[in-house]
């Protein structure tokens, strides 16, 4: 493809972010844009798609509803389209299930000629005045070549497998990514046993726990949190996820964004309130008639190396607070070890040395999600990044909620108006005293 054939942007993932700017971009603007994938089809975490799991943020935040109400790619029109919109409304939840967010996404997908799947970037090069975008077409079989004016790298995370933990068989100690994918050979363990904490490790241990009247397994939950905490869902907690704290979290320095982080670890990383009820009441009812449930639960333990044995896996843990070592053994581990983000290697190859970063791991990002050059600080072919967000963009970098706001600003960015409004002063929250003061 020549240079003739320039594209105005090209993104590089198609995930929820990137196919939210994919579905913002081909309703209201002319832009000429290519989205390339790697995997054969669009799926949201399938190896997660947990039956009776709900998506954590409501309805509203899908795909295009804070850009567009009107949006054809709306849920809404999503369930008017398939005839279900008696039956949301009838369901009276403001949460969507999880498996029906994966539908509504494919639906859209299906509506985008812009999405391309089998297709891996291996390459993006800067030529000067514009980025030169290599592609593994494994469908064809050939490699292809685009450019683009601007890129946007929307390429998520990736399984976070802690030292000490690796190079086991997948089939016996895999991460929750991989849960549905070897559910049953898991459940043919005598001992399984859960390591992490969160909503994963929280949705997997439920899971189990329905499943295991069907089975003789011992379930156990080792988690080096203090304990098994709720996630901070109170209205006035929730608007820390706003575009209004964004825009005050960025202008901190990067040692107050990374001490913010610290303080707002409930909002991130705590269980949903519903999913810590229900494993309660199986909890309860199994123990009707002084049963004795087969099940540890137990936080403040770090599990530090996992080695094979003959009979099984020896977990070397430590119960962090009382400075204990102790082994623990399981036929199965599910590591619900968390994600980091997928930074691929080209990047590095490319721009490692090229970009301002904040420390080693995270790159300087403009609040408008552009990556900051030492050369050509004022370019006009632009590297935005909707992936390592969390030290620039606060605790809402990876809420799908925030997704169409930045969406937003990027469409706005590259086209020089505002194609969509960006809209503040929405919560009732404010961080900082304005000039008037009290």
């Amino acid at each position: 493809m020549s240079r003739q054939d320039m594209h105005d942007c090209i993104g590089i993932g198609i995930g929820p972010y990137n196919l939210s700017l994919a579905a913002l971009m081909e309703e209201k603007t002319d832009l000429k844009v290519k989205f390339f994938d790697q995997t054969p089809e669009f799926q949201w975490h399938p190896g997660m798609l947990i039956n009776l799991t709900d998506l954590q943020v409501p309805f509203i935040a899908d795909l295009v509803t804070f850009a567009n109400p009107q949006s054809r790619y709306s849920y809404l029109n999503y369930l008017h389209t398939h005839n279900r919109l008696y039956k949301f409304f009838f369901f009276q939840k403001f949460e969507m299930p999880r498996q029906e967010y994966n539908d509504y996404a494919r639906w859209v997908v299906g509506q985008l000629g812009s999405c391309q799947f089998h297709s891996e970037v291996i390459g993006v090069t800067d030529v000067g005045d514009c980025y030169k975008v290599e592609v593994d077409n494994r469908l064809r079989d050939v490699r292809e070549v685009y450019y683009a004016k601007h890129v946007v790298m929307g390429t998520g995370s990736k399984p976070l497998i802690l030292d000490g933990m690796e190079g086991l068989p997948d089939e016996d100690v895999h991460h929750t990514s991989k849960y549905l994918f070897h559910k049953s050979a898991t459940m043919e363990g005598s001992t399984i046993t859960i390591v992490g904490s969160g909503q994963s490790a929280a949705e997997v241990f439920v899971d189990l726990l329905k499943e295991q009247e069907n089975h003789s397994y011992q379930l156990t939950w080792l988690t080096r949190s203090e304990g098994i905490l709720q996630l901070e869902s109170s209205k006035l907690g929730q608007e820390f996820f706003a575009p209004d704290y964004v825009d005050y979290f960025h202008g901190l320095t990067f040692e107050k964004r990374e001490e913010a982080l610290g303080t707002l670890d409930q909002l991130r990383n705590g269980i949903d309130p519903d999913t810590l009820n229900n494993i309660y009441n199986i909890l309860y009812n199994h123990s009707v008639s002084d049963q004795s449930p087969s099940i540890t639960i137990q936080p403040l333990t770090e599990v530090n190396k996992i080695h094979q044995e003959e009979e099984g896996y020896v977990l070397n843990c430590r119960q962090w607070q009382e400075d204990r070592d102790f082994s623990y053994q399981s036929d199965k581990v599910i590591l619900a070890t968390g994600y980091k983000p997928n930074i691929p290697s080209w990047f590095m190859d490319e721009f490692e040395e090229r970009i301002v970063w904040e420390d080693e791991m995270k790159f300087k990002v403009s609040r408008n999600y552009k990556l900051q050059f030492k050369e050509k600080p004022d370019r006009e072919h632009h590297f935005y990044t909707v992936t390592n967000l969390e030290h620039s963009h606060g605790a809402g970098a990876t809420n799908l909620g925030l997704a169409v706001d930045r969406n937003i600003q990027i469409i706005n960015d590259i086209v020089g108006e505002e194609v969509y409004e960006v809209q503040r002063n929405t919560i009732f929250s404010q961080f900082t005293m304005d000039k008037k003061g009290f």
